[in-house]
């Protein structure tokens, strides 16, 4: 199939793609970010790629050609977590010219798939961008799906597709234990002035007798995780955090298991223990809940505790998920190899190297990537039923 993919990043649908099966013939992308653009163009050399996708209509593409066509259209102007302005907002009028492109390509090809991706929104947004799609595009499948189904990350995201019968994922059952790296960087461990400072002002969430943000001891040979903070989590079993034994498995590129045999847990190690996440969250003075939509309200930067075995939604930076560390309990964040197995790309899929051996897209720019991506394998999920339809 030949495949338009806007706002490709760093290849994430071709990728899904070849996991469900579908030869791709020609991948033409759209993409401005250059580092993005550097990890695309390490894996898929061969793709044409397009750049601005404002300027769509100076392409040489021959628009009937087009079997698939996707695109996740910039979120930040209908997130929760951003100025929900919507189509209003520079970045929300992308949703238009991803729009018009999928238009132009179902004029010429009536028979073409397209992939809509974006955040789980109010329901204001999503009924908004649901009527203008089927206005423009005709007959429209919506899907939420979280990738938890598929992986150990907590990411709701809506899907708008032609592509019929889509069902939800089978839950594969992935916890965090499953992606822990062992043997981690110094370089990945928050400083004891870094921490005090995200604690600093954080009292709002906790009570008195709680207001260190680490809370748990956890032994790294030990075979139960206590927790300190009794009156935090009553009834939670004091293994409630122990590592699930992991078959181990040597990691094939077209396998469900995403790590390597290196890396593979045992049943003897405990992996240290998602214990919090830096959100942004408007507390309302009066009921001391959440009001993430009142607008006369600040968001504050706050550490709120995990109890799940799930990874919060990876994000553009790495301060909003938080593992305990060593045994002087500081934090750490999370690797950019752990952020590939939590969207269920292959281990080292943003690691580019240039010929002196030296790494040519910082971490920085890693986390960015992968925090813009889709997870592959929720991906290749709605493309096998392309197989279903025919």
């Amino acid at each position: 199939m030949k495949v338009l993919s806007l706002f490709d990043g760093i290849s994430a649908c071709h990728l899904a793609l070849t996991r469900a099966g579908i030869e791709v013939d020609t991948y033409y992308t759209a993409e401005i970010d250059k580092y993005a653009t550097q990890i695309s163009e390490y894996h898929y050399p061969d793709a044409v790629r397009f750049g601005d996708v404002t300027k769509w209509q100076e392409w040489d593409i021959d628009w009937s050609s087009i079997d698939i066509v996707t695109g996740g259209f910039p979120c930040q102007a209908w997130s929760v977590a951003g100025k929900q302005l919507g189509d209003k907002d520079e970045r929300g009028m992308l949703f238009w010219t991803m729009l018009d492109i999928m238009k132009m390509v179902l004029k010429h090809n009536p028979k073409a798939y397209f992939l809509m991706e974006n955040v789980k929104m109010k329901r204001e947004f999503e009924e908004y961008i649901t009527h203008h799609t089927e206005q423009a595009l005709g007959q429209v499948e919506k899907h939420l799906i979280n990738s938890a189904l598929v992986s150990a990350q907590n990411r709701n995201r809506y899907y708008w597709t032609n592509i019929q019968g889509i069902a939800q994922p089978e839950d594969k059952g992935f916890v965090l234990a499953d992606v822990i790296q062992q043997n981690v960087p110094i370089e990945f461990y928050h400083s004891k002035k870094a921490i005090a400072y995200m604690e600093r002002g954080n009292d709002k969430w906790a009570g008195a007798e709680n207001r260190r943000a680490d809370l748990y001891e956890v032994s790294e040979y030990s075979e139960k995780s206590l927790c300190l903070t009794a009156n935090m989590h009553k009834g939670v079993p004091y293994n409630y955090f122990k590592c699930r034994p992991c078959e181990p498995r040597e990691f094939k590129p077209d396998s469900l298991c995403h790590h390597s045999s290196t890396d593979t847990l045992t049943s003897s190690h405990s992996p240290k223990v998602l214990v919090g996440r830096m959100v942004g969250r408007k507390i309302n003075p009066k009921t001391g809940k959440r009001d993430d939509y009142n607008p006369d309200l600040v968001t504050e930067q706050r550490i709120e505790p995990r109890l799940d075995e799930k990874c919060g939604t990876l994000t553009t930076v790495t301060k909003d998920n938080l593992l305990l560390g060593n045994s002087e309990f500081s934090y750490r964040k999370l690797t950019p190899l752990e952020c590939e197995r939590l969207q269920t790309f292959h281990d080292g899929w943003t690691y580019v190297e240039k010929e002196n051996g030296k790494q040519l897209v910082s971490n920085t720019q890693r986390y960015k990537a992968l925090g813009n991506a889709w997870t592959v394998d929720v991906i290749a999920h709605i493309f096998r039923g392309i197989h279903n339809a025919k």
